[in-house]
């Protein structure tokens, strides 16, 4: 079988490279790389905001991040005989993570925004299978690296269904994004006007955040276009099963898959799928054998029961962690992060109205 890779200048945002990727969900953005079932595709990917944080990023410069150009992926790669109607099955066969990974808070942006408004990054270092931090000291966080946004081109029926749902919840007061041209990678042409972001994920995959991606997970996407046009970026070294704060450990990362095709077994599927035949990490980070755990129930700060709200009960579960870490003498900037990047949100129940129950895990073996 042959191999195949697409590299990338990492000193170089996308919008100068833009012949390695996009930053759009189209499908009429042409293939960079074109393979065979059987071949393997080796992926140099951006970080998730393209280069604007590093080591020497102040945490003012964080705060004036430009979000219009997230997330840069690699890719499409055309995968021969993929038709619309078929399966494309993708198979990670490893990540590479980079040496240098950054969590940030960005004003307007994550879960809890409105409790969060000020900016803040912490630096990691990734070595030996592990980040460490000397903004976030006593913790180190395992690796277990995977593709943040993943996923394939969207047919024009999808992408016009997925616009105009997204601006009816925009004008019904929900946060969306509709297609906009600023920070757009292709720049110009119909494609610019049409395009979806990035941001949310759809049938299609992208910017799914499913930490279980790691080596060794099977991907299972619907085929929407001729070829697929499979594409990936936005790497995470380590996250929560929540990504609170709107960044994991964010990273560059060389991405290696192989692809096969099950045709005519797209059809039947709404939506991703993923499997594996064994622990995606160790089993005592998978199902912490020492932990703590918050809960939350739809109750407001008014008072008010707000019934089967799985939201608000996330939201407090996650808040009732942030209190407990300050007990253990982390500011609240830096219990955000660390539940961002190592906290599991679980749905312990949905059925006992009004109030389901969320609970939020934090395994104590990170912390050294």
């Amino acid at each position: 079988m042959a191999s195949h890779e697409v590299r990338i200048d990492s000193s170089r945002p996308l919008a100068q490279q833009p012949e390695t990727g996009h930053n759009r969900w189209h499908p009429d953005i042409p293939a960079v790389v074109g393979c065979r079932e059987g071949d393997e595709v080796v992926l140099e990917t951006r970080d998730a905001l393209d280069g604007q944080v590093g080591p020497q990023t102040a945490v003012q410069q964080v705060g004036g991040a430009d979000l219009s150009v997230v997330h840069p992926l690699t890719g499409p790669v055309h995968v021969e005989g993929a038709e619309p109607g078929d399966l494309l099955i993708v198979e990670i066969l490893d990540i590479e993570p980079d040496s240098y990974g950054f969590t940030v808070q960005i004003p307007g942006f994550g879960f809890l925004r409105d409790v969060f408004p000020d900016p803040h990054k912490i630096d990691w270092r990734i070595a030996d299978g592990w980040a460490t931090s000397p903004d976030l000291s006593g913790v180190r966080i395992p690796g277990a690296p995977f593709m943040g946004t993943i996923g394939v081109a969207p047919s024009r029926d999808l992408m016009a269904r997925a616009t105009a749902r997204e601006q009816a919840a925009a004008d019904g007061g929900g946060l969306a994004l509709p297609p906009s041209a600023e920070g757009a990678v292709p720049a110009g042409g119909p494609i610019t006007a049409e395009a979806l972001r990035t941001v949310p994920p759809r049938e299609n995959g992208g910017n799914v955040d499913i930490k279980q991606l790691v080596r060794g997970t099977r991907l299972l996407l619907p085929v929407y276009v001729p070829g697929a046009l499979f594409s990936a970026g936005d790497a995470h070294f380590a996250q929560g099963d929540c990504e609170t704060c709107g960044t994991a450990i964010e990273m560059r990362a060389r991405l290696h898959v192989r692809f096969s095709v099950r045709k005519g077994e797209g059809s039947r599927l709404r939506g991703p799928r993923f499997e594996r035949d064994d622990y995606f990490v160790s089993p005592e980070y998978a199902a912490p054998r020492r932990f703590l755990a918050t809960t939350g129930i739809p109750v407001g700060p008014d008072d008010e029961n707000r019934a089967e709200d799985l939201t608000l009960a996330a939201r407090n579960a996650l808040l009732a962690m942030i209190e407990l870490l300050g007990e253990r003498g982390y500011s609240r900037q830096q219990a955000y992060a660390l539940c961002s990047v190592a906290v599991d949100l679980k749905i312990s129940q949905v059925v006992d109205a009004p109030n389901p129950l969320v609970s939020a895990f934090l395994s104590l073996d990170i912390f050294t």
